[in-house]
């Protein structure tokens, strides 16, 4: 099963797309990604694994923008049904 997350609003996002991704925890996925609009750009960060993996990959990766202003992104979980799971 895959699920989406989307958020527009003023709490802090990646704390939100990630607290909606565990939510989805229990429909089984075997990888994880966010994408956040930082002022005029796209950013994109994906993992294999859980949901904690990518929020140890935020930690470490993106420590401006979990502490920035923009309020705009989406996150998933996808289950890879046809071969091993890639990034």
């Amino acid at each position: 099963m895959c699920g989406i997350v989307g958020y527009i609003g003023h709490r802090p996002l990646v704390d939100t797309l990630i607290r909606g991704l565990k939510r989805l925890e229990y429909r089984g996925y075997d990888s994880a990604g966010l994408a956040v609009l930082d002022e005029s750009r796209i950013r994109i960060l994906k993992d294999k694994g859980k949901v904690n993996d990518l929020q140890e990959l935020v930690r470490k990766h993106w420590p401006e923008i979990k502490n920035s202003d923009t309020h705009v992104g989406i996150a998933h979980t996808r289950w890879a049904t046809h071969g091993a799971p890639t990034l």
